[in-house]
C-alpha cells in the first residue's frame, strides 16, 4: 500500500482514538481555526471523506459567519456548519464509517492512479501529491483537537513526517520572498529534534542548504508548534527558542502562515 495511505489510516485511527475519549462538555471547545470547535473540526474529516467517495454535498446554505474570510472558507463551511446540530457522538460514528469507506477505496488504488493528474489546493499535481496534503490536513486538524483538549500526542511517527515535510517545503519562500531575510543570510529551522532544515538566501530568494554552521538565526520549534505557525492558527503556544538575530526570527515565524 501507497505510503500516504498508510498514513491517513494512522492518522484516522488516531483521531478515533482522541475523540472517544472526550466528554461531552469537550466536543464544544473552540479551537484555533477560527469560528470552529472540537466538532467542527471533526465535521470538516467527515465532510472531505465523504465528498471524495463520490457522496452528494449536503443541500445546506450556512448564515452570514463572520470567520468565514473567502469562497474556500465558505466551501467548507457547508459541512461543518450542517452537523452543528449533531451530537460530538454522532460525528463520530460518521467518522468512522466514512473513513473506514475511504480508505478501502484508496486501498484499490494502483500506482497508474496515483501518478494521474488532479488538481489540489496548491494547483495541479497528481493523486499521490494530493494524498499527501490529506496526511499534512488531517494530521494538522488533529492538532487543533488536541490543543483544545489539552492532550498533547501523535508527535512522531511516519504520518507525522509526511506532514512535516509538506510543510518544510515551503520554507524557502517563506524566508527569501515573505521575510526578506537579507542575501547571505542562513536561517535554522530545528523541528523536535529532526535534523535541521537549512534556508540560505541568495540573490533575494531562499534555497535548501545542508550546512546549519554560520546561521544568522536558528529557531528551536515543537513539530506540533511548526503545524500551528504554518496553519496560521489563532492558538500558537509561544514555546519557540529563537537563537541569533531576533528580529529576523520573528519576522520569519510571522510569515509563516501559508495554509488558506
Amino acid at each position: 500500500m501507497h505510503t500516504s495511505i498508510e498514513n491517513l489510516g494512522i492518522v484516522w485511527a488516531s483521531v478515533d482514538r482522541l475523540c472517544s475519549g472526550l466528554p461531552d462538555s469537550q466536543w464544544d471547545l473552540p479551537t484555533g481555526c477560527p469560528g470552529w470547535t472540537v466538532k467542527d473540526q471533526v465535521s470538516h474529516l467527515v465532510d472531505y471523506e465523504a465528498r471524495a467517495l463520490g457522496l452528494p454535498a449536503p443541500q445546506h446554505e450556512p448564515g452570514p459567519l463572520t470567520h468565514v474570510q473567502n469562497a474556500l472558507g465558505r466551501a467548507n463551511e457547508i459541512g461543518v456548519d450542517v452537523r452543528r446540530g449533531h451530537s460530538g457522538a454522532e460525528v463520530l460514528r460518521e467518522f468512522r464509517q466514512v473513513t473506514a469507506e475511504r480508505l478501502a477505496q484508496l486501498r484499490q488504488l494502483t500506482e497508474q492512479d496515483l501518478a494521474g493528474p488532479t488538481v489540489t489546493p496548491a494547483g495541479p499535481g497528481t493523486v499521490a501529491d494530493m494524498l499527501t496534503m490529506r496526511v499534512m490536513d488531517t494530521w494538522t486538524h488533529e492538532q487543533d483537537i488536541r490543543r483544545a483538549a489539552e492532550l498533547p500526542g501523535h508527535c512522531e511517527g511516519p504520518a507525522v513526517d509526511e506532514a512535516v515535510g509538506y510543510f518544510t517545503r515551503f520554507l524557502p519562500y517563506v524566508v527569501g520572498k515573505r521575510a526578506a531575510a537579507p542575501d547571505g543570510s542562513k536561517v535554522v529551522f530545528r523541528i523536535s529534534g529532526r535534523d535541521p532544515v537549512v534556508v540560505e538566501v541568495t540573490g533575494g530568494r531562499g534555497r535548501p542548504s545542508a550546512d546549519p554552521q554560520d546561521a544568522a538565526v536558528t529557531m528551536i520549534i515543537p513539530v506540533t508548534t511548526f503545524a500551528a505557525l504554518s496553519g496560521g492558527r489563532s492558538d500558537v503556544p509561544g514555546d519557540v527558542v529563537i537563537r541569533g538575530d531576533r528580529e529576523l526570527g520573528r519576522r520569519v515565524l510571522e510569515s509563516m502562515s501559508f495554509m488558506p
